[in-house]
């Protein structure tokens, strides 16, 4: 007011105007500031709650699991491997797939007599066949509750134009029909217990950096994965993926992964080689080598994954 009573000016009122200006600025722009922090606070607290309730709700387990079959492929060794014992310790009726004999013997001798195994080739329909019938006579009215398919092959080595068609099929074969084909003979079993399907991808599978032939067989994974999933909701199949990234298994052993890097860069036609020339090779080994020193060798953070995707009552699917 006394700004208003002595300056009579018009450059007084212009002064007396902008003070008053000035403080509603202030004063709205406190306000907001205010009702920004109340709006964070709300969002935090919503996201809080809704890790809160995910958290809950996968916490719940699956009711009598001990009375309940499981059937893995690719357990001589990796991710199947371990799957197996983890699934023996949490008392489930494991049947285990190993592609060798040798395979079989070794997991037997780390596991409890809840655990059979059986000789599975994914690539041979009649293997296929005869597992399928294996796995039947012990499930019974019961129905297979897990079917894990784990077996697959790793072949990111070398570039495109450097990799011969018959890896290309062979790829295919093990990782994408393979797994189609044992999930296509099993379902009705799956279908039967209203069970779980877990199909093993990987990183490539989501995201197509290196290995042209491998992201192919993990991309067809995927999209057999999502499209199976949507199908058999109304049957009460639930169907996981798991898309482990760089771990430590035989397939990615750095001594054999050297000498498949080799061999499939000595194969390489000649006017294919001239194109890139030995020095591109042996930059391109030495980065792939430095990487696979550093990959991580707990296996346990893929099988937990999996463990979950069969005895959570709520999986992510």
């Amino acid at each position: 007011m006394t700004l208003v009573r002595t300056a009579n000016s018009a450059q007084g009122r212009g002064a007396a105007w902008t003070l008053t200006a000035r403080g509603r600025c202030c004063e709205s722009g406190v306000e907001g500031k205010g009702d920004l922090l109340t709006m964070w606070l709300y969002l935090a607290a919503l996201v809080g709650l809704y890790y809160l309730l995910r958290w809950y709700r996968e916490r719940q387990v699956v009711s009598h699991l001990r009375d309940k079959y499981v059937f893995i492929t690719g357990c001589d060794s990796g991710f199947g491997n371990l799957l197996a014992r983890q699934l023996d310790l949490r008392g489930l009726r494991v049947l285990a797939a190993c592609l060798t004999e040798k395979g079989a013997q070794k997991l037997k001798g780390q596991t409890s007599d809840r655990v059979e195994t059986v000789i599975l080739d994914v690539t041979n329909t009649q293997s296929i066949a005869a597992a399928t019938q294996w796995v039947k006579e012990r499930v019974g009215d019961r129905g297979l509750w897990g079917l894990v398919n784990n077996a697959g092959t790793f072949h990111p080595f070398g570039y495109t134009d450097w990799l011969k068609i018959d890896t290309y099929m062979s790829t295919l074969q093990v990782n994408l029909i393979g797994l189609i084909e044992v999930t296509l003979s099993m379902l009705p079993l799956v279908k039967s217990a209203q069970g779980r399907i877990v199909n093993v991808s990987s990183i490539p599978g989501r995201l197509a950096l290196f290995g042209t032939v491998y992201c192919c067989s993990n991309y067809g994974v995927e999209a057999f994965s999502d499209v199976l999933r949507r199908e058999l909701q109304h049957f009460g199949v639930k169907v996981s993926i798991v898309e482990p990234g760089c771990f430590r298994t035989e397939m990615t052993d750095l001594q054999k992964a050297s000498e498949t890097m080799k061999q499939v860069w000595k194969e390489v036609p000649p006017h294919i080689k001239e194109t890139y020339g030995q020095k591109f090779f042996d930059a391109y080994f030495e980065t792939t080598s430095k990487g696979l020193s550093q990959i991580s060798p707990n296996m346990s953070l893929v099988t937990d994954c999996m463990e979950h995707a069969l005895t959570s009552v709520h999986p992510r699917t």
